[in-house]
C-alpha cells in the first residue's frame, strides 16, 4: 500500500526521504472527497498556446567539484507541503506533426529508426542493456531547490544550438522557484559521470507551467554551457522528437528511478502501447513502475533498440497514488513544441 506524508503525494522527481522510503513519487492523488492533489500551487486555465517559453537566467553554478558522486549518490527530492486545487480538464492544443530526426556524434547521418525487437513489448520496468544513443543520451539531472539537493532525469535532443536538454517543468521550476546550481550528467551510472557535468545557463518551461503549474504542461527545457570546449550532442548525440503525434503509440520510456525499489544508480526503461489518461489530464498514460527521480525522463516513439534511437514525444511526469505502476506524461503539443524551439535558440 502507497503511503504519504501527511496525506500529501511526492513529485516524480522527488520522492520523499526517510518517512516514505517505499512510496511511489506522485504528482497527484484523490482525496476520498474525489479532489485531485498535485502540486505545490494551485493551477489555472491554460495560457494561449504560441507563447514564447519563459525563461531562467541561470545564475553562475557552482563548479562541477560541487557535484561529488556522494553528493549525486544522496540528491533526494523535497516532501510536498501543500496540496494544490486542480484545474478544470484543459485540451492541449495541437497543430501540424512535426519530426525531427536523431543526431549521433561523428556519424553524417543518423540510421533510419528500425522495427521493434521481438518479445520488446511490454516491459513494465527493468535496467536497460540494449547499449546504444540512449545510454549517453539520457543521464541525470542535478539541482538546489530551496537550499536542498535534489534530482530528476533528463534527455539531449537534436538543436540547432547542440546545447539543449529536456525534461519534466517541475524538474526546472516548483512551487514558484526556479531551481538553482542545475546540471545535467549525461549516461550518469552509480555517482559517475563518463560524458562530464554539464551546467545549464538558462532553464525554461511552457507558459502554462510557469504561471499556474498546469500538469497538461509539464515540460521544462534546459541549454547547457560548453564543456571542454565541446558543446553537448557533439559528445553524445541528441535524439530526434515527435510533436503533435496523437495518442495510443507504441512508446518506450527511460530514467533514473531513485525511490524503492530503485536506487538511481542505473538507467531503467519501460515499453508498451500508451493510453490517453481518462480522469483528470490530457496526457499520455503506460504501464511502468519507475518511481521518484524518473521525471523529466524521454518518451519515445519510434525507438530502435539496435541503435538506441527514437523521437522524443514526452516525458516522465506523474502518476496516481490509488493507480499503482501507471506513469503518465504531458502531450506534446504546439506549447512543447513552441518550449523546444525558444531551447534550441538560444
Amino acid at each position: 500500500m502507497r503511503r504519504t506524508v501527511r496525506g500529501i503525494p511526492a513529485v516524480h522527481g522527488i520522492p520523499a526521504p526517510h518517512r516514505v522510503r517505499r512510496s511511489r513519487a506522485a504528482l497527484g492523488t484523490l482525496t476520498a472527497a474525489g479532489t485531485l492533489l498535485a502540486l505545490l500551487l494551485p493551477t489555472g486555465s491554460a495560457a494561449a498556446t504560441g507563447q514564447d517559453a519563459p525563461s531562467h537566467r541561470s545564475p553562475a553554478p557552482r563548479t562541477a567539484a560541487f557535484w561529488t558522486a556522494e553528493r549525486m549518490r544522496g540528491a533526494v527530492p523535497l516532501d510536498l507541503t501543500a496540496p494544490a486545487k486542480h484545474a478544470p480538464a484543459t485540451t492541449v492544443p495541437r497543430g501540424a506533426p512535426l519530426k525531427v530526426a536523431p543526431t549521433l556524434p561523428q556519424l553524417p547521418k543518423a540510421p533510419s529508426p528500425g522495427p521493434l525487437l521481438p518479445g520488446t513489448l511490454p516491459q513494465a520496468g527493468g535496467p536497460w542493456t540494449g547499449g546504444g544513443a540512449v545510454t549517453k543520451t539520457t543521464g541525470r539531472v542535478f539541482f538546489t531547490y530551496q537550499g536542498r539537493t535534489a534530482a530528476c532525469s533528463g534527455d539531449a535532443v537534436t538543436s540547432g544550438n547542440k546545447s539543449t536538454v529536456l525534461t519534466a517543468g517541475h524538474c526546472v521550476k516548483l512551487g514558484g522557484v526556479w531551481h538553482t546550481d542545475w546540471i545535467f550528467v549525461p549516461g550518469y551510472h552509480d555517482g559517475q559521470a563518463p560524458y562530464g557535468k554539464w551546467a545549464a545557463t538558462k532553464t525554461l518551461s511552457t507558459p502554462q507551467w510557469t504561471a499556474s503549474e498546469d500538469i497538461n504542461y509539464d515540460v521544462g527545457a534546459a541549454v547547457v554551457a560548453p564543456l571542454d570546449g565541446k558543446k553537448l550532442t557533439d559528445v553524445v548525440g541528441g535524439q530526434g522528437l515527435s510533436f503533435n503525434s496523437g495518442y495510443s503509440k507504441a512508446m518506450y520510456a527511460f530514467g533514473f528511478p531513485a525511490a524503492a525499489p530503485y536506487d538511481g544508480s542505473k538507467l531503467i526503461y519501460c515499453s508498451g502501447t500508451t493510453f490517453k489518461d481518462p480522469l483528470f489530464s490530457g496526457d499520455h498514460g503506460l504501464a511502468c513502475n519507475m518511481t521518484g527521480g524518473s521525471s523529466g525522463g524521454p518518451w519515445f516513439t519510434t525507438f530502435d533498440e539496435k541503435t538506441g534511437t527514437g523521437l522524443q514525444s514526452s516525458v516522465n511526469s506523474f502518476g496516481y497514488q490509488f493507480w499503482p505502476n501507471t506513469m503518465f506524461g504531458p502531450y506534446f503539443g504546439d506549447d512543447a513544441k513552441n518550449l523546444y524551439t525558444t531551447a534550441q535558440s538560444s
